[in-house]
């Protein structure tokens, strides 16, 4: 156990900073019911995708490939079916809401797990800076289109993070969304995990009163592949301070594994989790006006690719 999960213990609903997906799903029966995971072939998707199948759940396990998909959780029994969706690519993604429709099994959750983290240098996808892009135009052309597929209580789970805090001043540059007027890594990436926690908030005033819920969480500080474009330096000091600092990926995976499945949740939407217990996030990720200017613009950037 780290250093960090002894000093933090557990909070209300009974797990905290230490608690494992394992753990956080102790108890519970998912057979009948259908989990779509992003980022499924490594790191937290991996783990969540497992831990869902251990309780008895179909889980589609979606990643850039179905080949990666296949490969990374073939293990898992024949319950878990592999699907491609490259969120960088609109047509690999809308191909995969297509793909999980003719499934034709209600989603009890989708789990927005996957995405990108740090690059060092500006990269665009179709004239977009790329961490945006990926972790949030393509989770939301995704989500969106597979809103009447989610089930009479479905939940939509959105991988946001503390990191939102690193957005820019305003929350999210609209002016600036190709990076052409400047570019930062973590600036960038907290925009796009602001985003990502704009459009839970967002999506749940929309679900109000029809029994689905979405919430965001914060996995914790982990070392997984999401890292793999940070610098070398970096990384290298991450793993020095894991054993006593980090979270492992079982203790990673818990917050959203409990969010998308724990009975006790199922009236709780817009919400911030952290360590498996309801946090409190920024000031800016809490103003309903800019996520419904960033639920627009998002629309409006999806109808044109």
């Amino acid at each position: 156990m780290s250093l960090l999960a002894m000093l933090k213990g557990k909070g209300p609903s009974g797990f905290g900073y230490g608690s494992s997906a394992e753990q956080a799903t102790q108890g519970l029966e998912l057979s009948g019911r259908t989990y779509l995971v992003t980022g499924a072939n490594s790191g937290l998707g991996l783990e969540t995708v497992r831990v869902l199948s251990l309780r008895g759940a179909r889980v589609i396990a979606a990643a850039r490939t179905a080949e990666k998909a296949r490969a990374a959780c073939g293990a898992f029994g024949a319950k878990v079916h592999p699907v491609a969706c490259e969120l960088s690519d609109p047509a690999s993604v809308r191909a995969c809401v297509e793909a999980v429709k003719a499934d034709g099994a209600p989603l009890d959750a989708i789990i927005l797990n996957a995405g990108v983290m740090g690059l060092p240098e500006l990269r665009r996808a179709h004239g977009y800076e790329l961490q945006f892009f990926t972790n949030h135009i393509g989770h939301f052309i995704l989500a969106t289109g597979l809103l009447d597929r989610l089930a009479d209580k479905g939940r939509v789970v959105a991988l946001s993070s503390s990191a939102h805090r690193f957005a820019p001043k305003g929350g999210i540059e609209f002016d600036n969304l190709s990076g052409a007027r400047g570019y930062s890594p973590w600036r960038a990436y907290g925009q796009s995990k602001l985003a990502n926690l704009l459009f839970a908030k967002e999506l749940a005033r929309r679900l109000a009163g029809t029994g689905k819920t979405a919430n965001a969480v914060h996995p914790g500080v982990i070392m997984t592949n999401l890292g793999r474009s940070v610098a070398s330096s970096m990384v290298a000091l991450g793993k020095l301070v894991e054993p006593l600092l980090l979270k492992s990926i079982p203790q990673g995976a818990a917050t959203q594994s409990f969010v998308a499945t724990h009975p006790s949740l199922e009236k709780i939407s817009g919400e911030y989790f952290i360590d498996c217990n309801i946090g409190k996030s920024s000031a800016l990720s809490r103003d309903p006006v800019l996520a419904a200017r960033l639920w627009d613009e998002s629309e409006r950037i999806a109808a044109r690719l």
